[in-house]
């Protein structure tokens, strides 16, 4: 799904990550403190920005490598306990973006 050597943990303390694994969009972000971070959830095809509220989960995590290992974790966790979310959101892309259109 997501390899943790992708997001440095020093890095999230300058600019945001953001990716998605068959259907889940995930998006991280340091706190103001720059001691947490946090990892929200979200269904494709929009971005964080654009997708609405009541739509994300989130969860907080401390701005440590443990704290990157549980946010890997929670989101492996989530993406199989919310499969068939995933998968109807990704299956449903195209047909969003084309009735956009």
């Amino acid at each position: 799904m997501i390899d943790k050597t992708l997001i440095p943990v020093g890095g999230l303390k300058k600019e945001p990550f953001s990716g998605s694994h068959n259907g889940m969009r995930y998006f991280f972000q340091c706190d103001d403190s720059k001691e947490t971070f946090f990892v929200y959830i979200y269904p494709e095809p929009w971005s964080f920005e654009k997708t609405p509220d009541e739509e994300k989960e989130k969860a907080s995590f401390p701005l440590t490598e443990e704290g990157m290992d549980a946010a890997i974790n929670w989101l492996h966790e989530q993406f199989n306990a919310q499969k068939e979310r995933w998968f109807a959101a990704s299956k449903e892309m195209m047909h969003t973006v084309l009735a956009k259109e």
